[in-house]
């Protein structure tokens, strides 16, 4: 019984989910890169992203090549240093500053380099999404339905292939998830290892608990910190999914400890694991620190010396001069973002997001022959319809479904789903000017949610680890329905993204076609 409690999944190698697996990620990776030079020049907030990846691998910094001058931004480094990367592979060109760079490996459309590694990293998070499912489910079916869903998925597509940060927010917090749900299956098996060496773990003190040697130390745990340092490095807004990691930690670990039958698991967790999470936290900002390399190397960044702000409380001094300096930076940086509540043609507030209720255009044009006398060419951040609109009602389900089945799945993906949509709610009390596109490192847990209830509609299934005593021949046919259901509403959704595509990137049509995709008209437009 206890083992079964302490199960997890098979981490040994199964080429047939491997195979599924990359099948799930060669779609996402083909409606991603076909195409991905178009539009030419560079949409949305392109304008500034392509331009400070550029001046990171040029200069160290963001460089403002009009004033020939440091660029004062409110984003930490990393996802501009990753598209960077891109440039600097691909090749880079602004006809505004005149630069025109070839790439060190290939060169080709400008716009292929700048929007490179939003490509690479949004394939990524679906190939991540697919492992994670399959590991919370015990399912590859419902893994790979997770990993489909998110590669149909229009929002997610749309910043897969233009260079702004969130793609690059969504694939870290994502990974980090993906550490600790390792981290928890390694513990779980740490201590199955050390019941069936004989462990009585009702005995007091480290009598009564597993051996702490360094094989054993919580290896992932520690790499989810470098992971989630990595996303505040692409936007601070990854913060707001600490307190929920943390929590996570803390709850799993309880948990192991009570199914192991320990006789103080709260008290035991806190003495064993909150030092290790504090090395997390302190692995977490030294990631953050690192990805500044380039200020701190540089004389040129914003606010990096003292002499060039004279009006600002900067200091000079070695090493603590430099921390006291990009604190400052920081808190200027800070109160931009708590300042900012200027209209915008695209601004949207929390509770429309899930509704598609106001979605932003990175791109519009006019121009181009398609056959009519009015054409349109159109790239619109918004979620594929029908995959959105079953976001609310799977929450429904899952709050319902794991509190019927005391499921801890239910419960860390409606943690994290609150972790990253509540805090906007608060903002939005200021008034705070705020764009659908904040939902991203959200996005794949809501889809998480939606694969949940396909596998509880496929098999009504109990927690993991109970067995649940059912009529075979009942289960047979409940799990041929579930599949068929489960089944039709994928295809659906494949079937309304492709309705949708043209849309997604770009596509040149007639106008009396685009206007036939704005279902809820002036809030698509």
């Amino acid at each position: 019984m206890v083992r079964r409690r302490l199960a997890t999944v098979d981490a040994r190698l199964d080429e047939r989910s491997w195979l599924a697996t990359a099948v799930v990620v060669a779609i996402a990776a083909i409606l991603r890169f076909v195409g991905l030079s178009g539009p030419n020049g560079k949409i949305f907030d392109e304008v500034y992203y392509a331009r400070d990846g550029w001046g990171l691998v040029d200069k160290g910094v963001e460089w403002n090549y009009k004033d020939g001058g440091p660029s004062y931004v409110v984003h930490p480094p990393l996802g501009k240093w990753l598209i960077g990367l891109g440039e600097w592979a691909f090749g880079y060109s602004d006809a505004e500053h005149n630069i025109s760079v070839p790439g060190h490996l290939v060169t080709t459309a400008p716009e292929f380099g700048w929007r490179f590694s939003a490509a690479v990293v949004g394939t990524l998070s679906v190939l991540l999404l697919v492992r994670i499912g399959r590991r919370l489910f015990r399912s590859t079916a419902l893994g790979c339905a997770a990993g489909l869903l998110l590669a149909l998925d229009g929002f997610h597509l749309v910043l897969s292939r233009t260079a702004l940060l969130d793609i690059f927010l969504l694939f870290f917090v994502l990974a980090t998830f993906g550490a600790l749900v390792l981290d928890r299956d390694a513990r779980r098996r740490r201590w199955a290892r050390a019941l069936d060496a004989g462990l009585d773990p009702s005995r007091p003190g480290r009598a009564g608990r597993p051996d702490t040697g360094w094989r054993d130390w919580p290896w992932w745990r520690l790499a989810a910190g470098v992971l989630f340092g990595c996303a505040c490095a692409v936007k601070w807004s990854a913060l707001y999914f600490l307190p929920a990691f943390a929590l996570l930690v803390l709850l799993w670990e309880v948990g192991v400890r009570r199914s192991a039958g320990a006789r103080r698991p709260w008290r035991d967790t806190l003495l064993d694991e909150l030092p290790w999470l504090v090395l997390a936290g302190v692995l977490m900002v030294a990631t953050y620190l690192a990805t500044w390399t380039g200020w701190f190397l540089s004389d040129d960044g914003y606010y990096r010396l003292a002499e060039r702000y004279p009006n600002a409380p900067l200091s000079d001094t070695p090493v603590v001069g430099a921390l006291n300096n990009l604190f400052q930076y920081h808190k200027a940086a800070y109160g931009f973002h708590t300042g900012l509540d200027d209209p915008h043609k695209y601004q949207s507030w929390p509770w429309q997001w899930l509704l598609l209720g106001r979605p932003v255009a990175f791109y519009w044009s006019g121009d181009g022959a398609c056959g009519a006398p009015s054409c349109a060419s159109e790239i619109l951040l918004l979620g594929t319809p029908l995959l959105w609109w079953s976001f609310l009602p799977a929450l429904v389900a899952l709050v319902w479904l794991g509190v019927a089945r005391r499921d801890w799945r239910a419960g860390a993906i409606l943690l994290c789903v609150a972790a990253g949509l509540l805090p906007w709610f608060w903002f939005a009390l200021d008034g705070r000017t705020m764009f659908s596109f904040y939902t991203a490192p959200a996005l794949p847990f809501l889809v998480l949610a939606v694969a949940y209830v396909l596998g509880a509609i496929v098999s009504p299934a109990g927690p993991p680890g109970e067995q649940v005593a059912v009529d075979p021949e009942a289960s047979r046919d409940r799990r041929l329905v579930g599949g068929v259901i489960a089944g039709g509403y994928v295809l659906l959704v494949a079937l309304c993204f492709a309705y949708f595509y043209p849309i997604f990137v770009g596509k040149l049509m007639t106008y009396a076609e685009w206007s036939a995709r704005m279902w809820l008209d002036g809030r698509w437009i």
